[in-house]
């Protein structure tokens, strides 16, 4: 895991998860990572019908605030996974 100099205070991971959930409605997200680097996973019914562009737009609009500025938080997402969550 890399290192990113950052006077964010608090979990990263938890901040990342909150912005997306109160962002993109009826949302789960699943945030891994650390250094400045993170994997996610949303899940919502918000991203039935839509594309990829769309859905990841959505997601990293959320999370924009975060990623400013040099001793932003977040540095990269290195993956981002958008689901429908499956029927049933």
């Amino acid at each position: 895991m890399s290192s990113h100099p950052t006077d964010f205070q608090g979990s990263v991971v938890d901040a990342v998860r909150a912005a997306i959930e109160a962002a993109v409605p009826d949302s789960k997200a699943e945030v891994t990572g650390g250094g400045g680097h993170f994997q996610i996973v949303v899940t919502s019914t918000t991203f039935a019908g839509k594309g990829t562009l769309a859905n990841h737009k959505l997601v990293l609009g959320s999370i924009a605030h975060l990623m400013k500025g040099d001793t932003a938080p977040v540095h990269a997402v290195d993956s981002l996974v958008t689901r429908v969550p499956a029927a049933g």
